[in-house]
């Protein structure tokens, strides 16, 4: 028997404005965060410091994970957590919600001390739920991030990926009540 996958969230950015061939579209991983459902009620809490840049997305939708420099994603990093998303004065981001009878992740995202609505279907494949949705940053009063006088910058919308065990105890199919996903 094999090592179930362990949670996942993924973040994509993606490039925009007049040099934007200069620029890259990103995936980053979030590294800690929990996510916890008892019946149909979800909540979730999320520590954007620890985002790391896994490396630059091609056209092809492969990650090079060698198309940046540790310096450079270092840098990046920091102007995620220090000049985007302010992590000094906001350590956290929050979720509240629930799933519908549809199968609907349908809650409210906290972030930056300003809360706005989340929707995404939940799909199941195989022993995974899985669910993907589209960020607006302005909607938190985030304005997208501008290099050389805005000639690259980047859009002014994320794609926020989820992966998780459906049994985050045990790797199996079906889902205990209540139960929490972590990444640490």
């Amino acid at each position: 028997m094999s090592t179930p996958q362990p949670a996942q969230i993924k973040v994509f950015t993606f490039k925009d404005g007049l040099l934007a061939r200069l620029a890259h579209d990103l995936r980053l991983s979030l590294g800690r965060f929990e996510i916890r459902r008892e019946g149909t009620a979800l909540s979730g809490r999320f520590w954007p410091d620890t985002l790391r840049v896994d490396g630059v997305v091609g056209k092809d939708g492969r990650v090079d994970v060698d198309g940046l420099s540790a310096g450079d994603k270092a840098k990046i990093q920091r102007n995620i957590t220090d000049e985007i998303l302010l992590t000094a004065r906001h350590p956290e981001v929050t979720f509240a919600g629930a799933l519908t009878p549809g199968g609907l992740l349908d809650g409210r995202l906290n972030m930056l001390g300003k809360t706005a609505p989340v929707r995404a279907p939940v799909r199941v494949e195989g022993d995974r739920l899985r669910a993907e949705f589209t960020l607006v940053p302005s909607q938190w009063g985030i304005a997208p991030y501008k290099a050389l006088a805005g000639a690259i910058k980047l859009q002014d919308r994320i794609v926020v990926s989820l992966d998780l065990p459906a049994d985050p105890t045990s790797g199996g199919e079906t889902t205990p009540d209540p139960c929490t996903w972590t990444g640490a």
